[in-house]
């Protein structure tokens, strides 16, 4: 994966979410061979592997507001590109807030060194730099972060870890994102993102979540092959789906139906 120093700090954007089994993900992503070329960020085949730590309050407010639909809903994470090597004290990742407003979802982040942002989130310390010395956005967002984790007690809950590989739009399709993830596992002990990788099964083996992400509507060409592929939408959350499995509560009816 490149450097993440230029990547996009903010964006909306729709988001169509599939679990699909995996030979047939297969299928689907070698029909989008002829519109899609592979993420630069990952490797030749826009393949890598990723972490998120969620936050959520100790009555799991985050956690709540999806399952009972709320239409404004937020959530924090720190999220870990893996790159080459172990995760340090310094390694780059990001604090993220994703948001969702009716049917847009909405992405504000910063970048941090891992101890900045585990100063930031565990202990309610701004980063050393301070905001003064950040771009409007980054201290914007900072303080938004710093917000969100007085306003709601926020405390780590869950661990979500998987690999991905995306694909994305060329000139004729800017904006244009699709992601395969596959070997999704949760934990919510060792709340560490540089604790050893490990953890439950999110998921039963055999099944990839194939989402679609787009600025403003999907090509006609792609809705035709989502219609041929036959692939079903389901509004899954992996974190909700984590904070579920862990804490024995109902699952959602589409999850009943995996084999």
């Amino acid at each position: 994966m490149s450097d993440l120093s230029h990547t996009i700090r903010k964006f909306d954007r729709f988001e169509l979410k599939y679990l699909v089994p995996i030979q047939a993900a297969e299928d689907f992503k070698r029909s989008l061979r002829a519109y899609l070329v592979p993420d630069d960020h990952g490797d030749s085949l826009g393949s890598y592997h990723l972490s998120s730590l969620y936050y959520d309050g100790p009555d799991f407010c985050f956690y709540r507001e999806k399952v009972d639909g709320y239409k404004f809903r937020r959530k924090l994470r720190i999220r870990y590109y893996e790159l080459h090597g172990p995760l340090t004290v310094d390694t780059p990742v990001f604090v993220e807030i994703k948001q969702r407003l009716n049917r847009v979802t909405q992405k504000r982040r910063v970048l941090l060194p891992y101890r900045e942002a585990l100063r930031l989130c565990n202990e309610r310390q701004m980063p050393h730099n301070g905001a003064s010395d950040r771009n409007g956005h980054d201290a914007a967002v900072l303080d938004e972060i710093a917000g969100m984790l007085w306003q709601y007690n926020l405390r780590p809950a869950s661990i979500v870890r998987y690999a991905r590989q995306a694909l994305v739009g060329t000139d004729y399709d800017i904006g244009l994102r699709v992601t395969f993830d596959t070997d999704l596992s949760y934990r919510v002990e060792q709340l560490a993102l540089h604790e050893k990788p490990g953890g439950l099964l999110l998921f039963p083996p055999g099944w990839t979540v194939v989402e679609i992400k787009v600025n403003e509507r999907i090509p006609y060409w792609l809705t035709e092959l989502v219609a041929a592929h036959n692939l079903s939408l389901v509004r899954v959350s992996k974190y909700c789906c984590s904070i579920a499995l862990a804490h024995n509560l109902p699952a959602p009816a589409w999850r009943l139906a995996l084999a």
